[in-house]
């Protein structure tokens, strides 16, 4: 098996390389519409790290809870700055959306990202009140999924706050990528792959779980999901007509499958 091409996504995808400016734009373009009628909270630190911060964007009355949107780039890539309109959709529903981003890889390993993103999510909880639903893409799946393994360390009352958890092309089963070249970076050892990887642990909390996927997304991606969601008894969902990189923009619509199944408010 090629496992550099089965994890090759913008190889699979037309115009590719178009997708990560038009999200900048689409993102930028809202977040200073936030800002200038006063519902954004930009550059919120969790930690003493350059990347430990995240935004919060707030509906026009007050909130139902929060959702936490964990972004991809498979541990290596991005920031929270190129997904601020994907918050659209819960914020037209009521909720809060916040948006961390997080030590990337080479610099720290994936193990070092997960507990960030716990980090992230306590720090939210502080600044939130009610239920809180959390949500990512692709490495952020695989972030927000490991959030209710129980060797991660949340709080007991971020915990009981808890209320869905839905992984959006998530890498579920980390070993296959000790076999790419991206693993220069990641550096992926077999206990680590094994230790990351939330199809390989039994959730330690009693929340729900939606995982989510593309019809038209790349086989290992759609087996990704399919493991997760038989590991977990978790209910599973292929949008059609959707591949890697269009697959979360129904989040930036309130009437979308996407967020229906995300708030389910």
């Amino acid at each position: 098996m090629d496992y550099d091409d089965a994890y090759a996504n913008a190889a699979h995808i037309p115009e590719a390389e178009s997708y990560p400016p038009r999200w900048e734009e689409a993102a930028r373009a809202w977040r200073e519409i936030e800002q200038a009628v006063g519902r954004a909270r930009l550059n919120q630190p969790y930690g003493d790290g350059a990347r430990q911060q995240f935004d919060l964007f707030l509906p026009a009355g007050r909130p139902k809870g929060v959702v936490v949107f964990v972004h991809g780039g498979y541990w290596r890539a991005f920031d929270n700055k190129s997904w601020s309109h994907l918050a659209a959709g819960p914020v037209a529903r009521g909720w809060a959306v916040s948006m961390p981003s997080y030590p990337l890889a080479p610099e720290v390993p994936i193990s070092a990202i997960t507990q960030s993103i716990a980090r992230a999510i306590t720090a939210i909880a502080a600044q939130t009140r009610g239920p809180m639903v959390l949500t990512g893409h692709s490495a952020g799946g695989q972030l927000v999924a490991r959030m209710l393994c129980a060797d991660v360390d949340l709080p007991a009352d971020v915990a009981a706050r808890l209320q869905r958890v839905l992984p959006i092309s998530p890498v579920a089963d980390l070993r296959p990528l000790i076999h790419t070249a991206m693993n220069q970076d990641l550096a992926l050892s077999e206990a680590e792959a094994i230790a990351e990887s939330p199809a390989l642990c039994q959730p330690a909390r009693r929340v729900p779980v939606t995982v989510w996927v593309g019809a038209d997304e790349r086989p290992a991606f759609l087996m990704q999901a399919e493991v997760l969601a038989k590991a977990w008894h978790a209910a599973l969902q292929i949008a059609p007509g959707r591949h890697h990189f269009d697959v979360i923009d129904g989040l930036g619509n309130p009437d979308s499958p996407l967020v229906a199944a995300l708030l389910k408010d």
